[in-house]
């Protein structure tokens, strides 16, 4: 489900996905497919950790990114969930071939 909800994202984001959503800034943004693959990519691994997990990795991993990068957005860049979402976000069929668990490849 898309909810268009602008005061709850950061203004540096232009969406957010929190499963079983995905939060847009504005309307527009509805109309972009890229983003909306690369959301639709996390929600996808969100559904294959049980939501929960997906997020305490997410976490950790940051932490430990930011750690070794010293740059938050490096950090968050080189996250596996973000590697794979936007190594594959212009392919709009990547999600009818994507295999389970295919962020393990990006750690």
């Amino acid at each position: 489900m898309i909810v268009i909800l602008p005061r709850l994202i950061a203004k540096s984001f232009c969406a957010v996905t929190i499963y079983p959503f995905v939060i847009l800034r504005n309307h527009q943004s509805k109309n972009d497919f890229v983003l909306l693959n690369h959301e639709f990519i996390h929600l996808k691994q969100q559904k294959e950790l049980l939501w929960f997990f997906f997020f305490l990795w997410y976490g950790l991993e940051f932490l430990v990114k930011l750690l070794y990068y010293r740059n938050a957005y490096l950090a968050y860049r080189n996250i596996s969930f973000e590697r794979e979402a936007y190594r594959y976000e212009f392919d709009l069929d990547y999600l009818k071939q994507r295999k389970a668990y295919s962020f393990f490849r990006f750690i």
